[in-house]
């Protein structure tokens, strides 16, 4: 259960900190912020000096999970957009990263609604590791209850400093490897080789899953052991260690505190159209005890002092059905509002979309055909209880329709008339399928609801399932890996479990078919791709598409860029948006532009730029990072 009172504490104290925080950034400094305030009671030294201290400084880290994964245009949507999943589906401007091949570049808008938000992952990933460099470096100075209680805040700081380098290597390749608490401004900064950084996260985790207590035995929103090891689980992938990503995954699958749920259970237990997936994702049921799966949770609530906006999912996710004149009716009149207090309240029921990201045709279809079918009994894409949306189950709604006695009123939607005539004008925004399971968040705030404040996964146990499964697969354990996948098949009432023939045909693509289906607007799709063209290309395995790649031609050549290609029906299928932009990509956006902002203003350093952009010519060898 979630300690309210706790989680104020902790929020007052961020507030604390926040005001003597010093952001020494990538980027350019001013020097104002070295003046020294001796009147602030709140000053480093008042502060920093125990273990309540410290802990503010990581709960402002923590919190950053909520911006990450619960804002309107959520950073973390440019994983799915930048994927084999999705595209950004905003058709109503020219602005959007669309066109990767014009538009993704060093010295473009990258952390803009209207533009991208991968600058995000650059700037707050530094601020965020700012933050646990301040509790490493400062930790043996500080007063603790205990050596326990040091050693756990020490090895959450390492697991949230190595949750930052994950994603960030894994988007922008060598980065700069900051370790320590930066006092002053620094401009001499060296990009280091992501493979020695790994390295260096891999003993830092290591530590950690040794040393954070138990989810039971911390508040939810805290870090636990179960997801230090799974992110380490992730590590070990990479460097090609699957029996150590096996025995580590079997530690959380198998130590009792964490277990799929199966059963029913929570605020819509006895609504009997409605599953354990439901289940899983209402709001009131993601932190309660009888709710076991998560590992790591974002805490966004009403009541907690600093709450966001809210998650914005119904925003993000769904289609924007409601644009006037879009979808009409087959003969010829607006058919849809997504108004409020209207006779068929949809905006009420479904949320207000504005198509934030746009699924593929492959995320809401494809990866559901397994034997040529198209499973319609899984959970999860459930469509006779509301658990998965089709436009065809939306109806149309304009109160014109009625007044006019338009005889389409009230009836389900089309997407052609009987003569063949296309009744959306915009099918890239306005007309797909949704996980309406997921996106459903109350929003009492909003007269056209867009999702409220809740509680987030970030990782759940069976996100562990598939990061076991998918080391059998690269060790060839068929059997095994498709026992796992199936464990989560079952639970989600699939009709077709995978056999061992299926898995050594299927490979590696078997794995994200299934975190398709099950991580659908949870993993960071872009991060996972690029990890697993990381491993493709360090170990010489062939993939399922027959290739072997190779880490000298990592940008030229990879997994990341084929498996969009092939499977996404956006990147250069020479789909075109109003605004005149194509959706490309090409093999070197496996790694995005370092910005020429971090690039120009390093001034006694060099930060290098990745192959495929302007600036390149500059690089030089990256640092190793060694403790010797």
């Amino acid at each position: 259960m979630i300690n309210i009172e706790a989680m104020n504490i902790n929020f007052n104290n961020i507030k604390k900190i926040f005001a003597i925080s010093t952001a020494v950034l990538l980027g350019s400094c001013s020097e104002s912020f070295l003046e020294p305030q001796p009147l602030s009671f709140y000053a480093p030294e008042n502060v920093l000096v125990d273990e309540n201290g410290l802990q503010a400084v990581l709960d402002n880290a923590l919190i950053k999970l909520r911006d990450e994964y619960c804002t309107d245009q959520a950073p973390f949507m440019v994983n799915m957009k930048y994927s084999d999943l999705a595209v950004d589906g905003s058709t109503d401007k020219a602005t959007p990263w669309q066109d990767l091949n014009k538009q993704m570049t060093p010295d473009g808008q990258n952390n803009h609604f209207a533009y991208t938000r991968i600058g995000w992952y650059w700037d707050e990933s530094y601020r965020i590791i700012k933050d646990c460099n301040t509790v490493i470096t400062r930790i043996d100075q500080a007063e603790f209850s205990s050596e326990a209680s040091k050693k756990a805040l020490l090895g959450s700081a390492y697991f949230l400093r190595a949750y930052r380098y994950y994603t960030k290597t894994l988007q922008y390749g060598d980065v700069p490897l900051v370790l320590e608490e930066l006092s002053s401004p620094k401009l001499d900064f060296y990009s280091t080789t992501k493979e020695s950084i790994w390295l260096k996260m891999i003993k830092d985790l290591e530590f950690a899953a040794q040393n954070v207590p138990e989810a039971n035995l911390v508040n939810r929103g805290q870090v636990t052991k179960a997801a230090c090891k799974h992110l380490l689980a992730k590590y070990y992938l990479l460097e090609g260690r699957f029996d150590d990503a096996i025995k580590i995954t079997s530690e959380i699958i198998d130590g009792g505190i964490h277990n799929l749920n199966t059963q029913r259970f929570g605020i819509d237990k006895n609504v009997a159209e409605k599953d354990v997936v439901w289940d899983m994702f209402r709001i009131e049921n993601k932190s309660i005890a009888g709710n076991t799966e998560g590992l790591l949770m974002a805490i966004d609530r009403y009541g907690i002092e600093g709450n966001s906006a809210g998650t914005r999912s119904m925003y993000n996710i769904a289609p924007y059905y409601g644009l006037t004149g879009v979808i009409k009716t087959p003969n010829g009149a607006n058919g849809m509002s997504d108004k409020a207090g209207l006779e068929i309240g949809l905006v009420e029921k479904y949320g207000r979309g504005i198509a934030r990201i746009r699924p593929t045709y492959y995320a809401q279809k494809g990866v559901w055909r397994m034997n040529g079918a198209e499973d319609n009994t899984d959970y999860r894409h459930r469509k006779d209880n509301g658990n998965w949306m089709t436009m065809e189950n939306l109806v149309y709604n304009n109160s014109a329709l009625k007044t006019s006695n338009n005889p389409w009123y009230g009836k389900n939607l089309q997407l052609h008339s009987d003569n063949g005539t296309l009744l959306c004008l915009d099918t890239i925004r306005c007309w797909f399928e949704w996980p309406h399971y997921k996106a459903w968040v109350q929003d009492p705030d909003q007269v056209q609801p867009k999702g409220g404040p809740g509680d987030w996964y970030i990782f759940r146990l069976a996100e562990t399932y598939l990061l076991r499964a998918e080391a059998y697969v690269w060790k060839g354990e068929w059997q095994k890996a498709a026992n796992d996948i199936n464990e989560i098949r079952q639970r989600a009432n699939a009709q077709t479990m995978y056999t061992a023939s299926d898995i050594q045909t299927q490979k590696i693509g078997a794995v994200l078919d299934e975190r398709a289906r099950e991580l659908y607007y949870e993993e960071l799709r872009k991060v996972e791709l690029t990890r697993m063209a990381m491993i493709y290309a360090k170990t010489g395995i062939q993939c399922y598409n027959g290739k072997i790649y190779t880490m000298d031609r990592i940008s030229e050549d990879n997994f990341w860029y084929d498996r969009v290609v092939e499977v996404s029906d956006f990147y250069n299928k020479g789909v075109k948006t109003p605004y005149g932009n194509f959706f490309t990509c090409s093999p070197f956006h496996i790694f995005w532009p370092i910005p020429s902002s971090a690039i120009n203003s390093n001034t006694s350093g060099i930060i290098n730029q990745n192959k495929g952009y302007v600036g390149v010519e500059r690089n030089v060898p990256p640092l190793v990072y060694s403790e010797e």
